[in-house]
């Protein structure tokens, strides 16, 4: 990072770029804080780290017509990590409220007596999904990000519990 004053001109070039393959009318920009963001990471990557990290926080932004807003470094880091693993990236988003940590699990029933695991880990999945989609008014996109999933990997799992109809 010799120059410092790149980060803000390559990140809205390849914001307006994501912006046009999205085909947004208009490129709405960055907000003063995610641009902060973006000039304090350390890029310990090169310039390809900065275009994926830009790429992925405008195809993941829901409403073009907003300034983007949230960027995540690393798409890969789990808010269920244990603490050494490191700290979650501003803007992660979690399933829970914020009150609730985020490593929480949803209600389960008193006592867990089953001989079917499969079955029980299948009905405890699809409580989170139906928990998950509720409360991110059935936008699948902020579900899977909320779930630490890829959009495809939701999918999924929304086909494989039947509830891909009950998410459209």
């Amino acid at each position: 990072r010799a120059r410092q004053g790149d980060v803000p001109l390559l990140a809205e070039h390849f914001g307006r770029r994501m912006a046009i393959e999205l085909e947004w009318p208009n490129w709405p920009g960055f907000t003063s804080r995610a641009l902060a963001e973006l000039e304090a990471y350390p890029w310990p990557g090169n310039v390809r780290e900065l275009r994926n990290v830009i790429e992925r926080a405008v195809y993941r932004h829901e409403d073009p017509e907003r300034e983007v807003d949230l960027i995540i470094f690393d798409p890969f880091h789990s808010p269920w990590a244990p603490a050494s693993a490191g700290t979650p990236t501003a803007g992660t988003p979690v399933i829970g409220d914020a009150d609730e940590p985020p490593h929480a699990p949803a209600s389960l029933p008193g006592s867990v007596a089953t001989s079917d695991l499969r079955a029980a880990v299948s009905d405890y999945e699809r409580q989170l999904l139906e928990e998950a989609l509720r409360k991110n008014r059935f936008n699948q996109r902020a579900t899977a990000a909320a779930l630490n999933l890829s959009y495809d990997q939701l999918r999924h799992a929304l086909k494989r519990h039947k509830l891909q109809d009950s998410a459209a």
